[in-house]
């Protein structure tokens, strides 16, 4: 199988992007002929209002422990992961390789498809949903989102979507505190 544009031969780290990379075993191959064309957005922190931690490191390589702290029992049975987690200060860790399918939107619907992580890739932003996210974190987000959507042009402006757009409902993820048009201007797409 040919890796697309901008990625290595395995098809996990895009040209550009300099991130750690932590396979999670937390994936699968995506259905026959579907590449991705949608971009989801997310946020996280672990345990929840703390950052910088191994927590979400933990959940999505399966490694986290019900006694590490007390949210953890209600979690640590979930099978998670997402291709990209932006960190508070703007780094950028790896998950998933983008040809394959991150187990990251659940139950999820866009533009009439169900089933969003088979056309999607995940990016997390560490932060909550009743809190502002971090300049750096956007510059960040948005270089990633470029390489992206030069690698995969059927991801459009149109196709970047918050968790909350896929899961209504069931998500209000990245949440209010999350600036889309300081995103766009970001992208240079205002």
């Amino acid at each position: 199988m040919n890796s697309p544009p901008g990625t290595d031969r395995v098809g996990h780290l895009l040209d550009g992007v300099a991130c750690k990379f932590f396979p999670s075993p937390n994936c699968d191959d995506r259905p026959e002929n579907v590449e991705p064309d949608t971009v989801v957005i997310h946020a996280i922190s672990l345990p929840p209002g703390e950052y910088g931690g191994d927590g979400i490191i933990d959940l999505f390589l399966n490694r986290i422990q019900a006694s590490a702290h007390p949210y953890y029992a209600s979690i640590c049975h979930l099978r998670v992961s997402s291709h990209f987690l932006i960190r508070r200060d703007g780094e950028i860790l790896q998950f998933v390789p983008v040809a394959r399918r991150a187990w990251h939107a659940g139950d999820s619907k866009f533009k009439g498809k169900n089933a969003v992580n088979d056309f999607s890739i995940g990016i997390e932003l560490e932060g909550m949903e009743n809190s502002s996210f971090e300049s750096v974190q956007y510059e960040s987000l948005a270089v990633l989102t470029r390489l992206l959507m030069n690698t995969y042009p059927a991801i459009t402006l149109d196709r970047i979507v918050g968790h909350s757009d896929v899961a209504a409902g069931r998500k209000t993820d990245p949440g209010p505190y999350f600036d889309w048009h300081r995103f766009r201007e970001k992208l240079g797409i205002v």
